[in-house]
Parts: structure tokens; C-alpha cells; sequence
């Protein structure tokens, strides 16, 4: 059984920039990359710092794009994109300016798309499991509470 090719830091240092210039990467994401490739401790660090250098990693930027790309495409709210942030070993800064990106009042309207979507599609009989069930679909797309009630009370509803 041959073995895995282990990088140089020459090596690593193209490679890894070749892969976070495909998308924006988080530190964690090329770390674990990093150590996959074979290199370790303080070569994966060099590695980091230099990519950080020649800005071809920026957890702002990541942080932003992340955000943005999970509330327009997967339609997720700000808790379970805050979540998903958190699990890439973002820092809370840049997990706020991630979150500062979302405009406030497009956020309201595909929470409110959303809700009503979900509510057509729900077929009980009683009004208040329907509602139930609503809340509880958009709860799990990380949109907070109050927000998800107020959006409820604002659609009217048979």
C-alpha cells in the first residue's frame, strides 16, 4: 500500500493557497487541510500566517460571505448561521460582522415568505397546531422567537 503524499511548506503554501483562492475558507478549514496534507505544529502555522499575509484567508471576509451565502440560499436565520460560525471556530467579532451584512428588512420578509409558505402547506384542522408547527419549522431554521411571533401575528390567517 503506497503511502499518502506529504507536502513541503513550499508545497503546502501553493496548495492551500490555490484551495482558498476556490472559495473563502475559514483558519479551522485549512488547518484541518493542512494537517491532512501531512504538514504539522508550527509548519501548518507558517503556512496560516503567510496565507493571512498574502490575504488569501480573511475570517472577516469568510464570515461575511458564510452568513450572506446561508441566509440567501439556504434560508437560514441568524442563530443557526451564528451556530454555524461558532462550530468553524470563528471569533465573535467577526461572527457579529458577518451577521451586520444581513439586511434587517430583507431578513423580516423571507421570514415572513417562509411562514406563510409552510403555513399553506400544513393540513390540519385546528389553527393553533398549524401555528405550532410553523413556529416550530422556523425555530429550526435558526430564526429567533420573537421575531418568528411577530411575523405570525402580521400574517393573517384561516
Amino acid at each position: 500500500m503506497a503511502g499518502k503524499k506529504i507536502y513541503t511548506i513550499k508545497e503546502g503554501k501553493a496548495k492551500a493557497a490555490k484551495y482558498c483562492a476556490l472559495q473563502e475558507r475559514s483558519q479551522q478549514q485549512v488547518r484541518d487541510k493542512l494537517y491532512e496534507w501531512g504538514l504539522f505544529g508550527d509548519e501548518v502555522e507558517e503556512v496560516i500566517s503567510y496565507l493571512i499575509t498574502e490575504n488569501f484567508l480573511n475570517e472577516e471576509r469568510f464570515a461575511v460571505a458564510y452568513a450572506s451565502g446561508h441566509f440567501r440560499m439556504k434560508k437560514w436565520g441568524k442563530i443557526k448561521i451564528k451556530q454555524g460560525l461558532e462550530q468553524k471556530k470563528i471569533s465573535a467579532y467577526c461572527i457579529k460582522k458577518g451577521l451586520e451584512t444581513i439586511d434587517s428588512s430583507e431578513y423580516f420578509d423571507t421570514l415572513e415568505q417562509l411562514l406563510s409558505k409552510k403555513f399553506s402547506v400544513l393540513k390540519d384542522d385546528n389553527l393553533y397546531v398549524r401555528k405550532q408547527k410553523a413556529v416550530k419549522y422556523l425555530l429550526q431554521k435558526g430564526f429567533e422567537a420573537d421575531k418568528v411571533w411577530e411575523a405570525m401575528d402580521e400574517l393573517s390567517l384561516e
